[in-house]
């Protein structure tokens, strides 16, 4: 039991050293920081302005169809 519990510390020891993921970790958070408030914006303005526009259009398709004689 001694010696699984040395290895489990040796391995947690190597792990809690290893550097190699933190800079893709951070990299993450930042592309996520600057994304997060550009979609937020996006939803809050952009998408009504797209809605109307495509409603807008289906409207004039609809008033379009109704103005076509049979």
């Amino acid at each position: 039991m001694f010696a699984r519990n040395s290895r489990l510390r040796k391995l947690l020891g190597r792990l809690h050293h290893d550097q190699r993921g933190g800079v893709t970790i951070e990299t993450v958070l930042i592309i996520a920081a600057i994304a997060l408030p550009i979609l937020i914006f996006i939803l809050k303005v952009g998408w009504p302005m797209a809605r109307n526009f495509f409603l807008q259009g289906m409207n004039d398709l609809q008033n379009e169809a109704n103005n076509v004689p049979n």
